[in-house]
């Protein structure tokens, strides 16, 4: 349970001094293929993220994959652009940028249709982003295809883990590039963002193709958190490694939820800090604020209660 102060903040605190740097990250947001085209829960996501950002003024929103459930889109001129994301989106606080990348359900689809179609806030399967700090520093944030890096799944399979890349050139030229930005980041907070979690309890626990390639890479280049969606719920695990920690955050809440707890005994022993999957509650989203001293990152749920906090500083 949230501490009653810190919620009490976090709905009266003004967003007159904008002192900070604020952002939203949600995943698995992507409605449903037929009529009413979105589910409660992205509905109920998509009015509180307005809403944070009505009163925080944050900047920009990470979308964390399927983000058009279940196969995708056909072309550019489809209509669940319109029918998922623009009328369930609509609101004027959300017209800020939106950063997104592929998740397993949009590879089933024509994913350079999104990024046609979403044009500057998506402008390939992977990248990088760098937003300075007010008062001071810098945060970079590295976008990756996971599907790219270790091959799509089944849906027809529960747990099903990812059958390895369709290009095997594809994904070394990622993996490639991942090193490269990780090592030559300087800066305060580095945070990468994909859709396949490298650990989860949930439906389809930690991706090993990750474990194997991903997380190395974390820990040897100070890597501050990495974010993610696949299971829809929303969790933190801290995993320390050869004295280093990085924390990773489940955010795949945005238009279902799912309580599974499958594989909470596949990632490392007490490590599970947080874990939330109530339906009535009606999905969930991240918020994240960062000052040159720290980075602040509260769960929200569709109800638009706080739901769990927790601070991280700059990288040593």
């Amino acid at each position: 349970m949230v501490d009653r102060l810190v919620i009490i903040l976090f709905l009266l605190h003004g967003a007159s001094c904008l002192d900070s740097l604020r952002f939203l990250a949600v995943g698995d947001w992507g409605g449903l293929p037929t009529f009413p085209y979105e589910t409660p829960v992205e509905l109920a996501v998509a009015k509180q993220m307005a809403d944070v950002t009505n009163t925080y003024h944050t900047s920009f929103n990470l979308a964390l994959g399927d983000n058009f459930y279940f196969d995708g889109v056909k072309d550019v001129d489809d209509k669940r652009f319109k029918e998922t994301f623009e009328h369930v989106f609509h609101y004027e606080s959300l017209m800020n940028p939106w950063y997104l990348v592929a998740g397993n359900h949009d590879h089933n689809g024509n994913v350079s249709a999104q990024i046609a179609y979403s044009n500057r806030n998506f402008p390939d399967y992977y990248y990088a982003l760098s937003f300075k700090i007010p008062g001071g520093g810098v945060v970079d944030i590295v976008m990756i295809d996971t599907v790219l890096l270790c091959g799509n799944t089944d849906d027809d399979v529960v747990g099903d883990q990812p059958h390895g890349p369709s290009n095997a050139r594809v994904s070394d030229d990622q993996w490639s590039w991942i090193d490269l930005q990780l090592q030559s980041s300087k800066a305060d907070f580095l945070l990468v963002a994909g859709h396949f979690p490298v650990y989860s309890i949930a439906e389809h626990g930690p991706t090993d193709c990750l474990i194997d390639r991903l997380k190395p890479m974390l820990y040897k280049y100070g890597v501050t958190a990495y974010l993610s969606g696949h299971d829809h719920n929303l969790q933190h695990i801290n995993s320390q490694e050869n004295g280093k920690t990085v924390d990773y955050f489940v955010t795949g809440a945005g238009n279902f939820v799912d309580a599974s707890e499958a594989h909470k005994s596949d990632i490392p022993s007490g490590t599970l800090k947080y874990h939330w999957a109530e339906i009535k509650e009606l999905g969930g989203f991240s918020y994240l604020e960062v000052t040159p001293n720290n980075m602040t990152m509260t769960f929200v749920n569709g109800r638009r209660t706080p739901l769990y906090t927790y601070t991280l500083f700059p990288r040593k």
